[in-house]
């Protein structure tokens, strides 16, 4: 058991700030614009000598009806609820408001510990607040401050007493920052003697990012994945913001499902905070492994489905389209033929993406998706042996050779494959520079029919082999 901590209060309180101090990442987007935060977010946070699930909520609003601002105040109430701790933060600077006293009368009713931060209290400024925080009734606030960490001990004594109190506390926490593990780090490399490489060890979840456009369906999609209703929906767009990562377990395979916000055109983001929102998405994708593109099957694959795949094949992440929205087309023939012919003019290096038809809000096509995910998955794992490498190479050199530059062949000596995820393979050969861009095409198109290597990015690294008489 961990325990659970869930921070709260009004917009635009610092709930993020202190988020983000607990978790040691700045995961959480910030900003004075109130509202930012929308889904709830977790991570695992660490204090001192303590470790502990953390929550962090969209800012509570006094409404109950089917709104935006309803449906994220609901999903606070999912977070105090799985809480074994609430810490409930108010604007010193701004005083005690009337929400802050009717959440705090909710919160005094229920059976949680409540610890009243009394935020943004450096300097004289908040004094007057933290005096007003004596009448919300739930005991003796913190003079605090998220941003430069003033009043964390009062906060690690509360929580050591709920850890203590229900039997969670646990060792001396490791240190934060050694959260998470880049996407490209692992397995052994090869040196370039021609020596096999070791496989890539697959260590931690699959990390499986859901991007696309706004209102393409992502939210609702990892909704249905999840089973349950973990991520704000509605019909207006552009809802997530955050990029909200969901650990998640499918066929026994351990996957942290990450739900991003939609991608415009870089043309249109104008505003600061969706510019935030859209740089978390992208670094989702770069620290992904799989990447599933949502494609609106109304409104079919257009240029901008087309830059958010070619940036996810940069980034050397697997990929699959999801075509959502599968129940409202008509000719379901025509959709899916139009989207296959786009991605073969569109996005030759990369042929045999996957295209799944799905609807996230039927459920239908979800077991399929997921089968191509992990199929890409270990497309993307996969190692060759260097003998099977090098046969390959003698027979598609002796089948199209390298065309001649001022009367010299470039000869290809060696081929081996020092990592995976992404395959990446070294080529030695007597003259790399004269090594065309469209022989190289070839090599890669070979290899992918040959190996049966669909789907993933593949990279070819070019070195001049040793000349032992020179």
């Amino acid at each position: 058991m961990t325990l659970t901590v869930a921070i709260v209060g009004r917009p635009n309180v610092g709930k993020s700030t202190l988020f983000n101090r607990l978790t040691g990442r700045r995961t959480a987007l910030v900003d004075d614009t109130p509202g930012v935060t929308r889904d709830r977010r977790e991570g695992e946070g660490a204090l001192f000598d303590l470790t502990f699930r953390l929550f962090d909520t969209a800012g509570l609003e006094d409404v109950d009806d089917d709104s935006l601002e309803a449906r994220m105040r609901r999903q606070s109430e999912i977070a105090i609820q799985e809480a074994d701790v609430v810490l409930m933060m108010l604007d010193a600077r701004a005083g005690v408001t009337a929400t802050d006293e009717i959440f705090a009368d909710k919160l005094r009713r229920g059976d949680k510990p409540v610890l009243v931060l009394a935020n943004k209290c450096e300097g004289q400024a908040g004094q007057a607040g933290l005096a007003e925080a004596f009448t919300l009734g739930l005991g003796d606030p913190v003079a605090f401050s998220a941003e430069h960490g003033i009043g964390l001990e009062e906060v690690h004594e509360l929580l050591s007493e709920v850890a203590q109190a229900t039997g969670q506390a646990e060792e001396p926490a490791a240190d934060v920052g050694a959260h998470g593990q880049g996407a490209d780090g692992e397995g052994a490399q090869a040196e370039a003697d021609g020596e096999d490489a070791q496989p890539a060890v697959d260590v931690g979840p699959l990390r499986l990012a859901i991007v696309g456009r706004p209102n393409a369906g992502k939210s609702t999609l990892v909704n249905r994945l999840l089973g349950e209703e973990r991520l704000l929906t509605g019909p207006e767009a552009g809802i997530t913001r955050d990029s909200i990562a969901v650990d998640w377990v499918y066929k026994d395979r351990a996957i942290k499902l990450v739900d991003t916000a939609g991608l415009r055109r870089k043309s249109r983001v104008d505003a600061k905070l969706e510019k935030l929102a859209v740089a978390d998405a992208l670094r989702a994708v770069q620290f992904a492994h799989v990447v599933v593109l949502v494609i609106d099957g109304e409104q079919g694959l257009d240029k901008q489905d087309l830059t958010i795949a070619n940036q996810t094949i940069q980034e050397g992440r697997g990929l699959v389209l999801a075509l959502n929205k599968w129940d409202a087309i008509g000719d379901r023939d025509a959709a899916r033929k139009a989207v296959s012919d786009r991605l073969t003019r569109s996005l030759p290096q990369v042929k045999g993406v996957p295209v799944v038809p799905v609807s996230g809000l039927k459920g239908t096509g979800m077991e399929n998706l997921l089968d191509q995910v992990m199929r890409v998955y270990d497309l993307w794992n996969r190692k060759f042996a260097t003998p099977d490498l090098n046969h390959w190479l003698s027979e598609v050199e002796a089948a199209n050779p390298p065309p001649s530059v001022g009367g010299k062949r470039c000869r290809l000596k060696y081929i081996s494959q020092p990592k995976a995820r992404p395959p990446t393979f070294v080529l030695f050969c007597s003259r790399p520079k004269d090594l065309s861009d469209a022989y190289l095409r070839y090599l890669e198109n070979e290899l992918r029919h040959d190996f049966d290597l669909p789907a993933v990015p593949v990279r070819f690294q070019l070195k001049k082999s040793k000349n032992p008489y020179a």
